[in-house]
């Protein structure tokens, strides 16, 4: 019998999720007790249980939204045995999920039928976008956007908004008002796109500055600087990127790169004097360890040779590339290159918020590969992965001491299925891989954000 068979049968002490006490104040110490996991590095293999840390009757102690202390629950109960304890059991608690790429704009347009890349930027996309112009629309799709993104269990987004800088005050406005870590930047278009979307080279410049000003660094959140893709932006556009990264050392940059063979193409004839797509970036200084590139799907092997070199960030989106039947991902082969990675959801071309749901897509990429995404690499990947490739390791995504106290609690009995499957599970990559296989929004039982918990998954709606 396992530990967490054990803890259901200690005559309830494990309480089902919506009897585990109240919203506590950041700002009071409390022990969480729970199964606990997190990584030290990528694990090696599908085994290789020395790249993880495991609890199983394990403690939290969390206050003032930061962690102060980990380890068995018998060991952080004899040092403070006056403190409450929130018996999580046989619930496994793991780092908050941490969501690289993503357009918050897009929630209205996700599930659209029926086109590749560029047909879906024009059809969907582009005339979504066009209402965030309107900040009262802007604020309800962020409120709806943080509800999702929390009920999923992610407590960290990396978001593309639009070219309004409207769109980005409400992200920023609203993700302030939850206290979540939240990195998004407006977006720099100055061609390719519906008249309503366009900047100038200028304007793109001083509205960017003007919301680095005030919010980069405010709080948890920061900016990110964002120009869509090169399609739709001018070779000026891409040097005002540049020169807003230099505004300070801390900003990060997203774009998207090789997603779609008939995009690569279209690069290749707006910028004809670039060697390859990657290139293009890298001539205007948009490269190194703080920017992100969505897809990187069909790289040449100077371009893994040159993310690799620059410390680019090649982001991973299984259920978008699917979904628009753009291409596989070479796990395998961007890191042997020696490419940073991470992975992502990228709604709304993407099509869960979930980024368990997201797992198992990428399983099924990769296999298509002939590659395997294993269960303690996933969970690596959507914790301490991800936190890595945004330099963010030392306050995410891990249960460190000195870390925020963002965390989710998953259950892997959470529908009949998971239930059953788990009668013959035996050890903690069985259960994690049917969390990565079967889990979704279900499995989440509640999400922290700075040792507050803000989401069940029975709510449909929460703040």
């Amino acid at each position: 019998m396992t530990g967490a068979e054990a803890a259901r049968r200690e005559g309830g002490k494990g309480l089902a999720p919506k009897e585990q006490g109240v919203t506590r104040s950041g700002g009071d110490a409390v022990i969480h007790r729970a199964r606990l996991l997190d990584f030290l590095r990528e694990p090696a293999g599908h085994d290789d249980l020395a790249a993880c840390r495991y609890e199983e009757d394990g403690a939290l102690l969390v206050k003032g939204g930061g962690i102060l202390a980990r380890g068995s629950f018998d060991e952080i109960r004899r040092a403070h045995p006056d403190l409450p304890v929130e018996d999580h059991r046989p619930l496994l608690l793991l780092p908050g999920f941490i969501d690289t790429h993503i357009h918050y704009p897009q929630m209205q347009v996700i599930a659209s039928w029926g086109t590749e890349l560029l047909d879906w930027l024009s059809r969907y996309t582009f005339p979504e976008e066009c209402r965030f112009a309107d900040p009262v629309h802007a604020a309800r799709i962020a409120r709806t956007f943080f509800d999702e993104t929390l009920r999923h269990g992610t407590t960290t987004t990396v978001a593309f908004c639009t070219s309004h800088p409207e769109s980005a005050e409400a992200f920023f406005a609203e993700a302030e008002r939850r206290g979540v870590r939240a990195l998004g930047g407006k977006v720099l278009m100055d061609r390719g796109a519906p008249p309503p979307l366009l900047d100038t080279p200028e304007r793109a410049f001083e509205e960017s500055r003007a919301l680095i000003e005030r919010w980069h660094g405010r709080g948890r959140l920061g900016y990110v600087v964002t120009p869509r893709f090169a399609l739709t932006s001018t070779p000026a556009q891409l040097d005002v990127a540049a020169a807003l990264m230099t505004l300070r050392s801390d900003l990060w940059l997203q774009t998207h790169l090789s997603e779609n063979h008939a995009e690569i193409e279209t690069a290749r004839r707006l910028f004809p004097d670039a060697t390859d797509y990657f290139d293009i970036y890298q001539r205007h200084g948009l490269t190194g360890s703080r920017s992100l590139f969505g897809h990187c799907l069909h790289l040449s092997e100077r371009e893994r040779r040159a993310m690799a070199e620059t410390g680019s960030v090649a982001v991973f989106c299984p259920t978008s590339n699917l979904f628009l039947g753009s291409g596989l991902y070479d796990n395998e082969g961007l890191k042997a290159a020696g490419v940073r990675r991470a992975i992502a959801t990228d709604v709304g071309g993407g099509t869960s918020f979930s980024l368990l749901r997201t797992l198992d897509e990428g399983y099924k990429v990769l296999a298509l590969r002939g590659q395997r995404l294993s269960p303690l690499a996933a969970f690596w990947w959507i914790t301490r992965g991800n936190a890595e490739a945004l330099d963010l390791a030392k306050r995410i995504g891990t249960l460190e001491p000195g870390s925020e106290a963002d965390f989710v609690l998953l259950d892997s009995r959470a529908t009949e299925l998971m239930a059953l499957r788990m009668e013959r599970a035996e050890s903690l990559s069985e259960e994690l891989f049917v969390l990565q296989t079967l889990g979704d929004e279900r499995a989440v039982a509640a999400t922290y954000v700075a040792g507050e918990r803000v989401c069940f998954a029975s709510d449909t709606a929460t703040s």
